[in-house]
């Protein structure tokens, strides 16, 4: 079992205040009890449910995680699955506003948006229901005095320093000495992942080109497979993608060239993709992935919101200290040389020898003091 799933609870877990706030969780309501009661709810009364993100309960990423963390919370706390814990799926962003008041009209002890796009849905229902519990996945939500939301719990993750660790690997067996980055929608979240990643290709591998596009959607695989095509085309090796369900395109062209016996692979992003790329029954095309623990954040918060201890107006952040970030368990494609240099430049981050950059003017002087 992981360290931080044996030993971390809310109470322990670092919470970061944003330097503009002037709340903190003391207001919180909790359920249907009035607000800052911190009363605990029995287990067969409580509510939980989720809204995904336009990308759906099986994109085989961030949604699917997610959803199995609640599945997880559910059967350890003898639930019954669409009585007491559910999801909503979204079709479109115009949906997460309706598919979250469905939730707290329902009176849902907790209600969660899964990923940054709904940071403005949960914003809204939030600040007209100030009664209800929210949590989001991704991004900080504050109002517009820049403090952070009493009824909102916010959950980031520190993504850049996994996609460090992968693009280790990715500079180290790079063949061809062209890698690329394909995200999902372009902003301040997905630059995480492409610029941690860019910092640990350029660490192991300073000569290594670099290509970054994005299919400006995260719901688009077969938009994903042509910017893969072109990608491969060009002589690229390794393609690390951040793209939900769009990433799936990225595997069905790998695999379709695999087949063809070219030497290609995909970096797997938030859970560990290694069967994604499963082809002719026992290969894969996943040379590694970046896991964030989205499901264990998810069982976490749940069972703490449970027992009376919501984090509103908090933000919780989990990287590798927590083992909430990592290369997934899944090693076949890995020598004992690309990890023996993760645990090493793991260290580093761990120490503070090196700080990953997250964003584009981070990354740049990261390139200058190397």
């Amino acid at each position: 079992m992981k360290k931080w799933l044996q030993t971390l609870t809310l109470s322990t877990v670092a919470v970061l205040a944003l330097s503009a706030c002037g709340t903190s969780g003391d207001d919180n309501s909790s359920g249907d009890g009035d607000a800052g009661d911190g009363e605990a709810t029995e287990p067969s009364e409580f509510k939980v449910g989720m809204v995904t993100d336009v990308g759906g309960i099986d994109d085989k990423s961030f949604n699917q995680s997610a959803w199995e963390g609640l599945q997880a919370f559910g059967e350890e706390q003898g639930l019954e699955e669409n009585t007491n814990y559910q999801y909503i799926q979204s079709g479109s962003i115009d949906e997460f506003e309706p598919n979250l008041r469905e939730l707290v009209r329902a009176d849902f002890d907790l209600s969660w948006g899964i990923g940054f796009l709904m940071e403005d849905a949960i914003r809204t229902v939030a600040s007209q229901n100030e009664d209800s519990q929210l949590a989001i996945v991704d991004t900080v939500v504050a109002d517009d005095d820049g403090n952070l939301i009493p009824n909102i719990a916010n959950i980031t993750f520190k993504e850049h320093e996994g996609s460090f660790l992968v693009g280790v690997v990715a500079g180290m067996r790079s063949e061809s000495n062209k890698v690329a980055f394909l995200g999902g929608v372009e902003g301040e979240l997905i630059k995480k992942f492409e610029n941690g990643f860019k910092a640990g290709v350029m660490s192991v591998n300073p000569d290594a080109e670099i290509e970054v596009q994005y299919v400006a959607d995260f719901n688009d695989p077969t938009r994903a497979q042509q910017i893969a095509n072109t990608m491969y085309s060009n002589g690229t090796d390794i393609i690390y993608h951040a793209a939900g369900d769009s990433g799936n395109g990225v595997f069905t062209e790998a695999i379709n060239r695999a087949r063809n016996d070219e030497n290609v692979w995909v970096i797997g992003v938030d859970r560990d993709q290694y069967e994604e790329g499963v082809y002719e029954g026992e290969e894969s095309v996943t040379l590694t992935s970046m896991v964030k623990r989205t499901d264990q954040a998810v069982q976490i918060v749940s069972e703490d919101t449970m027992n009376g201890n919501f984090p509103g107006g908090e933000v919780l952040e989990f990287g590798l200290d927590d083992e909430a970030i990592d290369i997934s368990e899944s090693e076949q494609n890995l020598t004992d040389e690309d990890l023996s240099a993760v645990e090493d430049y793991k260290a580093q981050i761990a120490n503070g020898e090196i700080e990953v950059p997250k964003s584009d003017e981070e990354y740049e002087a990261f390139l200058d003091a190397q």
